[in-house]
């Protein structure tokens, strides 16, 4: 299954936008882009079972120095984030969340665009009467189709190809389910890096997509002043209905001490607090202890010994 890594931006929970490229060839200096521009990059709609719902996106070609961009249209699916690579971006996989796919006609799936001019794309979606209630997400995807070639090193032929998406964030009227489970909430209790890294793990339930929030706050074993904590402002991420998503939070810490840390995951209603007490010590201070007790022992026990001889 082909996948692609996107550079995603999560402003709340209906906002995103992305843009995907990819190459045949790759090479150093190698300075390739595409002039599109696609406009909305994403969509929040209402449906209703059984209406047709006319919709559009605009492309445009502002630079005017390229020559007239030719462009290709085609349907993808919109999945965020597994639970072993939170920040993926999935537009081939479909799920019962990405039925809106085949209510989905575009009026043209090829087309071209001239410098400084904008084209528009416009699409239907019918949505059946049979069509579940919830969340239903698709991706409008462009593909730059214009030939670019340059030759890198050595004389290779590069060629590029850019792919830029718009999405479909779609609700369908009727019963909406806002459950969810948190599987996991760990903070560990020892680390051997200053680096301390929180983990969680939460799974969506329902039937649309929220944001899952995170709160990590860090402070000494005697003080209550924070060391880290994003209490005021909590870090978020986009859980589609139906997937897991894996989260981590790391908090740079001195070197070594002793803290205190409390993670707090939240999701729809679900709520998972953890308080542990933390110790950091690196792994080359943790042998120098070690190293120090050996020899402090082996110190009472030689002058155990040497007593002894000296009493007999």
């Amino acid at each position: 299954m082909k996948k692609f890594k996107i550079i995603s931006t999560i402003l709340l929970a209906f906002t995103a936008t992305f843009s995907l490229f990819s190459a045949n060839v790759s090479a150093e200096n190698a300075n390739i882009q595409s002039a599109l521009i696609i406009s909305p990059m994403y969509q929040k709609i209402i449906l209703i079972p059984g209406e047709t719902k006319q919709m559009s996106i605009k492309i445009s070609n502002p630079n005017a120095s390229t020559n007239v961009l030719e462009y290709s249209v085609f349907i993808g699916s919109f999945n965020h984030g597994t639970s072993e690579d939170p920040d993926q971006i999935d537009t081939e996989m479909v799920t019962a969340y990405n039925q809106i796919m085949d209510w989905i006609t575009l009026e043209k799936t090829t087309g071209e665009v001239a410098p400084n001019e904008t084209d528009v794309i416009d699409f239907t979606i019918t949505v059946p009467e049979s069509a579940p209630a919830g969340g239903q997400y698709a991706t409008i995807i462009f593909r730059d189709d214009t030939s670019k070639s340059t030759n890198g090193a050595n004389n290779v032929n590069i060629e590029s190809t850019a792919q830029m998406a718009s999405i479909i964030y779609a609700e369908v009227a009727g019963k909406t389910i806002n459950t969810a489970e948190i599987l996991e909430n760990n903070v560990p209790s020892f680390s051997f890096t200053n680096k301390f890294e929180t983990t969680s793990l939460v799974k969506n339930t329902g039937n649309v997509h929220t944001d899952a929030e995170y709160i990590l706050q860090v402070w000494p074993i005697w003080s209550n002043e924070e060391i880290c904590t994003n209490e005021e402002s909590a870090d978020t991420n986009l859980i589609m209905p139906g997937m897991e998503r894996y989260y981590s939070e790391v908090c740079t810490l001195p070197l070594a001490g002793i803290f205190k840390a409390k993670q707090t995951v939240r999701i729809f209603g679900e709520e998972s607090i953890v308080e542990k007490t933390v110790i950091v010590c690196p792994i080359w201070l943790l042998f120098l202890v070690v190293f120090a007790i050996v020899a402090i022992i082996l110190w009472l026990v030689m002058r155990s010994k040497s007593r002894k001889k000296r009493a007999a």
